[in-house]
């Protein structure tokens, strides 16, 4: 067990805002599992860990989160490893091609949905069975909503529909987890400068047909965020909370 640390999972660790809020939790002395589907990135990501931050400060666990198998493993891996889970941080996610709604594959929707809106599920439902179960009880769960929670951009139905859902999973979850001490709260970003968003300096469809640059913002700022709720006593909660680029064409007509 990491003595004196609280304890964090992060999915979709391997990269992007997960690896950043991976390596911003261990900074603020959360041992942190490291989920992804793919070993490379989430040893390189724990590697950074362990150098900064001694060994046993990370655990990588390889993770489909759609399967509910291997979510199991992860929440079992990382209790067995630590002996608790304080905090854990539903990344995971993927999009769809931009095309007409008449052209997307049902395979397309289907890994979106996969891995955005039941990978989501799962983790929360693992969450509970072993905070409720942990001593003391309780714990925190925060997910990645997006924008899209809200509002879609064109040609996004896989996206935005799950991202809707997750919102729904979100309040669902915090009502759920009063009685437990488990606190639900979600964070909605706005086009945060990762390779997944690395089309958007090139230009992106509007929803008056146009195709636009749009400004993003540093993943660390995303992280901050996700430190900040992290570490709230379970007494006080962050339901929801937007962080995006002050430009970028959220609020307004489009």
């Amino acid at each position: 067990m990491a003595q004196g640390r609280r304890i964090a999972i992060v999915t979709g660790a391997g990269s992007g805002v997960g690896r950043t809020v991976a390596l911003s939790l261990a900074k603020a002395g959360y041992a942190v599992g490291l989920a992804g589907r793919r070993q490379e990135p989430l040893d390189a990501t724990a590697a950074m860990i362990v150098q900064a931050h001694g060994a046993g400060a990370a655990l990588a666990v390889p993770t489909d989160v759609g399967d509910p198998a291997s979510v199991r493993n992860l929440f079992d891996q990382v209790v067995a490893a630590y002996g608790r889970l304080d905090v854990i941080f539903n990344n995971a996610g993927t999009g769809a091609p931009a095309v007409p709604v008449e052209e997307l594959s049902f395979e397309q929707w289907k890994t979106v949905v996969d891995a955005n809106l039941t990978g989501t599920f799962l983790c929360i439902q693992n969450a509970f069975r072993v905070m409720k179960a942990q001593t003391p009880q309780g714990g925190r769960i925060i997910n990645n909503g997006s924008v899209s929670s809200y509002v879609p951009r064109p040609m996004s139905m896989p996206y935005t529909a799950t991202k809707h859902g997750v919102l729904g999973l979100t309040k669902t979850a915090a009502l759920d987890g009063r009685a437990f001490d488990i606190a639900v709260g979600q964070i909605d970003i706005g086009n945060a400068a990762t390779d997944m968003t690395e089309r958007m300096k090139r230009g992106v469809p509007q929803a008056n047909g146009s195709m636009m640059p749009e400004p993003t913002i540093d993943p660390q700022h995303v992280a901050d965020a996700v430190v900040y709720m992290a570490g709230l006593p379970l007494d006080a909660n962050v339901l929801t909370m937007t962080v995006m680029a002050t430009k970028m064409p959220y609020v307004g007509r489009g």
